[in-house]
């Protein structure tokens, strides 16, 4: 999962990295904008919405994912409960969680699949918490149960078989990608690991 930042809005295409990483092969878009307007956001998610095959979730915002026709949305400890995200969406929804603690692992009940992190320190989210590494990122994931869990935070293409190991079915990368001067050979990089 490609993750955004704000990085790309002051991008003269703030589509291209985008565009590039989908190219390399990543498997769904998380717009993720704390900065932005509402307005600027449903709009490059109606872009995004109209160009892409894959998945594209909003974070935070089940009424822009709504509004947008996005497949779905991400939540945090803060936002509303999957259960209510998934009464504005619908059943068909996909609805991803947050949890970087056994607290909020049982915020995150209901969703469809969790973001577990991070996996190490982040520049890209100031409030993501202490490092979890491999041991504390399978504590979490062992909780999930069934429900799918993702690495995210700090993540680098060496970490996906480290990730696979300890219980993920796959990774969401920010700056590895978006911070690359090719987000399309960074996101191939990820692909041939992923294998």
């Amino acid at each position: 999962m490609l993750v955004t930042d704000d990085r790309i809005l002051a991008l003269p295409d703030p589509l291209e990295p985008i565009m590039g990483a989908v190219r390399g092969g990543v498997t769904s878009v998380q717009l993720r904008l704390k900065t932005a307007p509402a307005v600027e956001i449903l709009g490059l998610a109606r872009r995004l919405v109209a160009m892409l095959e894959i998945p594209v979730l909003i974070n935070d915002r089940p009424d822009i994912a709504r509004a947008a026709g996005a497949a779905g949305v991400h939540l945090g400890p803060d936002d509303l409960s999957p259960a209510l995200a998934r009464k504005v969406l619908g059943s068909h929804a996909i609805i991803g969680a947050s949890a970087g603690s056994e607290g909020e692992t049982l915020l995150a009940r209901g969703a469809d699949y969790w973001g577990i992190g991070p996996w190490r320190q982040t520049g890209s989210k100031a409030d993501a918490g202490a490092p979890l590494g491999a041991d504390g990122f399978a504590k979490l994931a062992r909780l999930a149960g069934d429900i799918p869990v993702i690495a995210i935070g700090g993540i680098v293409a060496d970490d996906v078989a480290a990730v696979h190991a300890a219980g993920g079915a796959g990774v969401a990368v920010v700056s590895a990608i978006l911070g690359a001067s090719d987000p399309e050979a960074a996101a191939r990089a990820f692909q041939a690991v992923g294998r």
